[in-house]
């Protein structure tokens, strides 16, 4: 396995069970030059600037704290765990983003996953600008909901049948409602730190800004919503076995996060997906890849086509909206037509398959099918993540960490990091410090050691030199 301090890094495009990984990296292809449109923010984030200033973003986000709980839309956004003042953004293009002070940084979190081809892609809005002038949401059928269906089952090889749905969250709701429905069992087994939404079943040793904010399992939910929650160690599948054992006949299904993004960036051993698959199928249970952070960005088949590990239901999002609102669940055709109206099982949504979200998905999975996609974003991302622990080394952190294809992340712990309970163990005030660093440098990562990273089409080799520079200079000042 190819390894980065540690910690394997990379996977061929498909595997078999049992393959060992092997990282190859491919020259760029032409198609992921970014256009002269995609770079109209021409600041440079290396220039030295006079000052760095957040004084409007200051001034914004305390009248916004007067407004919104806690001044945001999303807890991770308050900057809680990471300390300093929140930026407020004006306007984001290519690999790029603007806050209302006037600063530019190189962005690695892409809206949390779905800018893979860039922000506010040229082919995309103009797609969105046609499709507006016949109207914003129909809350009726719309053709585009085919176009994206057929891309979407052709692509995943799990999916035979899908439903959108308009957010994450939604998606993983209506997968549990399924899973239960169809196997007429009551408990799900989820990982520690894997995050699958807010809904109240999956607020058990969750990931994401409740790892975050060091939040205990959330006020407001009722012992009765998560009785039927059974929770594992990640990558430990005699725990999986024990559950199996104790709770015999009742569970419903394993849903987890392949490749986890929720509590850092952690990857499955070599042979926990396949264990997984096998004790399923042996206790006939089902098995959930919650592919919202994963899916078209560790393959167009997402991580089941990267692993080679075909599970029973599916979720998805992010991606497939091409940076708009939307979630997806789907699976073999026997499950899905359980939903209604075909099938008993309910589940709606008065913007589902709207034809702006529809609309975007479509142009931006045509961009990842080019020819080299997920080869340059291996090569980037790669270098990336071997530039940053290169520089912790060299300025002595402790550090480790790994990325497979467009997605990564890196913990300041000596590693290997394999599941929540290693990624706690990171230096949570170290990384405040070389966040806010990294910031007043022009490079925003994600405000949070509990977060992967992304990076995109739109990034360039001189993107990566730029932040690997920064992240050595900041490395050496903290």
């Amino acid at each position: 396995m190819a390894a980065v301090n540690g910690v394997g890094i990379s996977w061929p495009s498909k595997l078999t069970q049992g393959q060992r990984p092997k990282l190859v990296f491919s020259p760029s292809p032409r198609r992921c030059t970014p256009s002269s449109s995609t770079i109209k923010m021409t600041a440079s984030v290396d220039e030295k600037k006079k000052t760095f200033t957040l004084q409007k973003s200051e001034e914004a986000f305390s009248k916004a704290k007067e407004l919104m709980p806690g001044g945001v839309n999303s807890p991770v956004r308050a900057f809680k765990s990471v300390g300093g003042q929140p930026i407020i953004i004006d306007s984001v293009k290519g690999s790029r983003m603007r806050d209302i002070d006037g600063n530019e940084y190189i962005d690695y979190v892409g809206s949390w996953g779905p800018a893979i081809i860039g922000h506010a892609d040229d082919e995309v809005l103009a797609a969105l600008a046609e499709t507006m002038k016949k109207g914003t949401s129909f809350g009726a059928p719309c053709l585009l909901e085919n176009t994206l269906a057929e891309m979407v089952i052709s692509a995943v090889p799990s999916i035979e049948m899908v439903r959108f749905v308009n957010s994450g969250t939604e998606a993983c709701m209506g997968v549990l409602r399924l899973a239960r429905a169809f196997t007429g069992r009551p408990k799900i087994i989820k990982f520690e730190g894997c995050y699958h939404g807010h809904a109240d079943p999956f607020l058990v040793k969750a990931g994401s800004g409740v790892a975050t904010l060091g939040l205990p399992d959330s006020p407001g939910v009722p012992k009765a919503a998560t009785s039927d929650t059974l929770t594992a160690p990640y990558n430990d599948i005699s725990a999986v076995e024990s559950l199996f054992e104790e709770h015999k006949g009742e569970v419903a299904a394993i849903i987890l996060e392949p490749v986890v993004g929720n509590a850092g960036f952690i990857q499955p051993n070599l042979d926990f997906l396949a264990a997984i698959r096998k004790i399923t199928k042996e206790n006939d249970a089902l098995l959930i890849f919650d592919e919202v952070m994963t899916g078209f960005r560790l393959a167009y088949g997402g991580a089941q086509e990267y692993f080679g590990i075909t599970p029973d239901l599916t979720t998805l999002g992010k991606i497939i909206g091409g940076g708009l609102p939307v979630g997806a669940y789907g699976g073999r055709r026997d499950i899905m037509e359980m939903v209604a109206p075909a099938g008993p099982m309910y589940q709606a949504g008065t913007l589902s398959g709207n034809p702006l979200a529809m609309t975007a998905g479509i142009h931006t999975l045509k961009r990842l099918q080019g020819p080299g996609t997920y080869e340059y974003l291996d090569k980037i991302t790669g270098e990336l993540t071997q530039g940053i622990l290169d520089a912790g080394k060299k300025t002595g952190h402790a550090m480790c960490g790994g990325y497979i294809r467009g997605m990564f992340g890196f913990f300041f712990a000596e590693g290997p990091v394999n599941n929540f309970s290693d990624a706690k163990k990171s230096d949570t005030e170290k990384f405040g410090r070389f966040y806010r660093g990294m910031l007043e440098e022009g490079v925003y990562f994600a405000p949070s050691q509990f977060e992967a990273g992304f990076t995109s089409l739109a990034h360039t080799s001189e993107d990566i030199q730029k932040t690997v520079a920064a992240a050595e200079k900041v490395l050496k000042q903290i």
